[in-house]
C-alpha cells in the first residue's frame, strides 16, 4: 500500500515538473507574441507610416490584431496560472513529504 502511494506521489511530481516546464515555455511564447502584435499596432502611429503594401490603419486589420493580441494575453494568463499552480502543488508535496518523514521518525524506534 505504501509503495503504491509512493509511486502515485512520484507520478504527480513528474507530471508537475512537465506542466511547470510547459507553462514556462507558454509564458515565453505568449510574451513574444504579444510584444510582436503590440509592436505592429503601435508601428504605424509611432513612425507615421500608414501604408506599405497593406494599409496598417485598416480597421479590419487593427481589429484582427487586437483579437489575436487578446488571445495571446489569455494564453499568457493560462501559462502563468498553471505555473503558479504547479509551484503550489510542489510546495504542498514537499510539506507532505516532510510530515511523512517526521511521522516515520516518531514511529521508528
Amino acid at each position: 500500500m505504501i509503495e503504491a502511494h509512493e509511486e502515485f506521489i512520484q507520478h504527480i511530481e513528474d507530471g508537475s515538473r512537465k506542466i511547470r516546464w510547459l507553462s514556462a515555455v507558454t509564458i515565453v511564447v505568449a510574451l513574444v507574441l504579444f510584444a510582436s502584435y503590440a509592436y505592429q499596432l503601435v508601428l504605424p502611429y509611432a513612425t507615421g507610416t500608414a501604408k506599405v503594401t497593406v494599409n496598417l490603419t485598416d480597421p479590419v486589420l487593427q481589429a484582427t490584431e487586437l483579437a489575436v493580441a487578446a488571445l495571446t494575453l489569455l494564453w499568457l494568463l493560462v501559462g502563468v496560472r498553471d505555473y503558479r499552480f504547479t509551484g503550489r502543488m510542489e510546495k504542498a508535496i514537499s510539506e507532505a513529504r516532510a510530515l511523512e518523514r517526521d511521522l516515520e521518525k516518531r514511529v521508528s524506534p
